[in-house]
């Protein structure tokens, strides 16, 4: 049963093909045309990893990568070469996207949707009726910020805290009207924010984080703050939210691990989440010490907001989370999986690591530590 995957270069697709490849002899990686030497930076990243010499040598042998556009009918491939891909494929992982929350609709739905409803073209296309693996998120849940979100929920009555969800639950929302017109079972994969302690690498994907590093670091410039400034910014916050965030090689060997179970016929949808969250004072503090910055949690956005605070309001995307207090309930995952579903504990040290810019070090004020030592939220 040949494997295809989407997005293999990316932060998430690169611990899913590694997870792949223990367990099957070889796999075709749907690469965007034009963005480069997918092979090249697959193997780069598993060189800079740990992975032994044998392994990376015997990469090439074990990947056909096929330059694809989503955006694109028939993902840009000539009439027989994509039957001809259709029908040598078992199983189809679609991991690709943008995660852009600063993005605009149109934008994204080119991505996202459009980018979606052409690999789900190739799904129903195949001889073979491979079976569908698609990589969603948790925050199809929208804007509502308390009480529990399901699995089994999928509606935009509360709205949404940006574009990228939103066009993250229309993507879903096409996985379903497939599964319905084909009477074909998908996985649908709900990961929520995904971490790494591995260092910035300019060879490896960044960090999905290392955005907010950049913006405070261009709205700090933009407003003329040099440092060691440690400017008082008011954001939008609850002091008791919580955010879930997810080491990215546990998410994926859960999604493996899922994907590993008998399909029910329909759309099987699982959290892929941390079993206990992230207090918000504690993301507050990584804030702080990567802007550098002093953060009040305001229960408003301010009215006569300061040049920074201003600034940092174009980038809605980056701070609505904090006023976050909902669950993702992952009663299903836990069911199957057990205790060897838990993940360990994602605290401070543990997000510095991976979002640290080259030569910087935590400072270690009590208020550091005391939010650190606060990170198990139940």
């Amino acid at each position: 049963m040949h494997v295809a995957l989407t997005g293999a270069t990316g932060f998430l697709g690169l611990r899913l093909l590694r997870r792949l490849l223990d367990t099957n002899r070889s796999l075709t990686v749907l690469a965007h045309a034009g963005s480069g030497d997918a092979l090249r930076r697959i193997i780069r990243f598993f060189e800079l990893t740990g992975a032994t010499e044998a392994f990376v040598a015997a990469l090439p042998g074990r990947l056909r990568v096929v330059e694809t556009d989503l955006a694109q009918p028939r993902l840009g491939l000539p009439a027989r070469a994509f039957r001809e891909l259709a029908d040598g494929l078992g199983t189809i992982w679609h991991s690709a996207g943008s995660i852009n929350l600063e993005g605009d609709l149109p934008e994204l739905r080119r991505t996202n949707v459009e980018g979606t409803r052409h690999l789900l073209e190739l799904a129903g296309a195949g001889r073979g009726r491979p079976v569908l693996h698609h990589v969603s998120t948790a925050f199809v849940a929208g804007a509502r910020r308390e009480g529990v979100a399901y699995e089994d929920e999928l509606d935009d009555a509360s709205g949404f805290e940006n574009a990228y969800e939103r066009s993250k639950y229309e993507a879903e929302l096409l996985v379903h009207a497939w599964s319905r017109e084909h009477g074909r079972p998908a996985l649908v994969m709900r990961p929520s924010i995904l971490v790494s302690d591995l260092p910035p690498h300019p060879e490896l994907p960044a960090h999905p984080l290392l955005v907010v590093e950049r913006i405070l670091r261009d709205a700090r410039g933009a407003a003329g703050l040099r440092d060691p400034d440690r400017p008082r910014v008011r954001m939008v916050g609850h002091p008791h939210g919580h955010l879930n965030l997810l080491q990215v090689d546990h998410a994926a060997e859960v999604m493996v691990r899922l994907a590993g179970r008998r399909p029910s016929g329909g759309v099987d949808t699982y959290h892929v989440v941390h079993d206990r969250d992230v207090p918000v004072p504690t993301v507050v503090t990584l804030l702080e010490q990567l802007g550098p910055l002093s953060v009040e949690l305001v229960p408003v956005k301010p009215e006569a907001p300061s040049a920074l605070e201003a600034l940092l309001d174009f980038y809605p995307g980056m701070t609505a989370y904090l006023a976050h207090r909902r669950r993702f309930d992952d009663t299903r995952v836990r069911s199957l999986l057990g205790p060897s579903g838990a993940s360990a504990p994602v605290g401070l040290d543990y997000l510095w690591s991976g979002l640290a810019p080259p030569g910087r070090t935590r400072t270690g004020s009590p208020d550091a530590h005391a939010a650190l030592s606060s990170s198990r939220h139940a």
